[in-house]
């Protein structure tokens, strides 16, 4: 990603264009903070943060780091209105949104100079979210983890109709974990990538070591897109995952889906480590996720990887 002419590094004045994903129970300050201070852009989960405790991973960020980082905050989540005014009041400068309409705070985060970006699963919703005044958007394909597009475009297609359809710069995300995923995504016409799975399972990773070990030990197949009557969730193999799938071949409504999901599902599996009820959110490249490590040596190794990858590649 050409280093003199990147406009998603311009755009977040950071060293790589490599943003960690704001992911629910695993994106706290230590892992913003550890992204952003390897070069990169930490994003502190706000899914998952009543108010008070938003406030609480904004002042640790700022306190351990200098650099640049944001909050992710999903729209349809409550306590939006309390999430947006503890941002302004912290003087965050950038904010991806997602799960939700752009339009509704696009124009209240950009007139108090906050650079925004908006995550989507299709050409329809990027062109939304440019038409509402966004500065970039994260194109992210069915491969991710957590909550997906109802499309199930997978990222090899998505990226390059995304590219084609918007002016504004395109971050690509969903099954990149490494360096050679991250040159494919230049390639269909990406200027930065997310990456969420892989520093779920980063030593600063908010999530449980239980969690953290499942990640490691997924294999291919071991996750699948579920509950598209709600919304659909990508999830590992477990006892609550095979509840969910025997009630929905069993034509379970709306309703009783969401009885069966209940509250703190997700909690339950990825902050509190019950692997058998709990709610496993994660992205297929996990089947190539092999250690825990650091974050800022990840980071670090997908930056080589993509610069070993390019080299040989245009010797070639």
């Amino acid at each position: 990603m050409k280093s003199s002419e990147n406009r998603v590094k311009k755009l977040f004045e950071i060293e790589y264009p490599i943003i960690q994903a704001g992911m629910v129970w695993c994106s706290g300050w230590r892992l913003a903070a550890a992204v952003s201070n390897a070069g990169g852009l930490g994003l502190i989960g706000a899914g998952s943060m009543y108010p008070s405790v938003l406030e609480e991973h904004l002042i640790k960020t700022k306190a351990a780091t200098p650099k640049p980082f944001g909050v992710n905050v999903p729209l349809l989540y409550p306590d939006i209105d309390q999430h947006m005014e503890i941002i302004v009041r912290h003087g965050v400068k950038i904010v991806f949104t997602s799960a939700g309409n752009p339009a509704s705070w696009t124009g209240y985060l950009k007139e108090r100079g906050i650079t925004v970006v908006h995550v989507v699963s299709s050409v329809k919703f990027a062109l939304k979210a440019q038409q509402a005044g966004v500065d970039a958007v994260v194109a992210e394909g069915f491969e991710a983890g957590g909550h997906n597009g109802r499309e199930e475009t997978t990222t090899l297609v998505l990226i390059p109709m995304v590219r084609d359809a918007v002016s504004i710069p395109v971050i690509a995300a969903g099954g990149i974990a490494s360096g050679r995923a991250m040159l494919a995504a230049e390639a269909l016409g990406a200027e930065g990538v997310q990456i969420g799975s892989r520093f779920a399972a980063s030593e600063e990773s908010s999530a449980h070591s239980n969690f953290k070990e499942a990640i490691v030990k997924a294999r291919e197949g071991d996750t699948l897109l579920t509950m598209k009557q709600l919304t659909p969730v990508r999830l590992l193999r477990n006892d609550f995952f095979r509840q969910v799938i025997e009630a929905e071949q069993q034509g379970a409504s709306a309703e009783e889906m969401k009885a069966l999901l209940g509250r703190g599902r997700a909690k339950k599996g990825m902050f509190e480590g019950d692997l058998a009820e709990g709610e496993l959110e994660i992205g297929q490249v996990a089947a190539a996720i092999n250690t825990v490590k650091p974050a800022a040596d990840i980071l670090n190794e997908i930056w080589q990887e993509y610069l070993q990858a390019k080299q040989t590649i245009c010797r070639d």
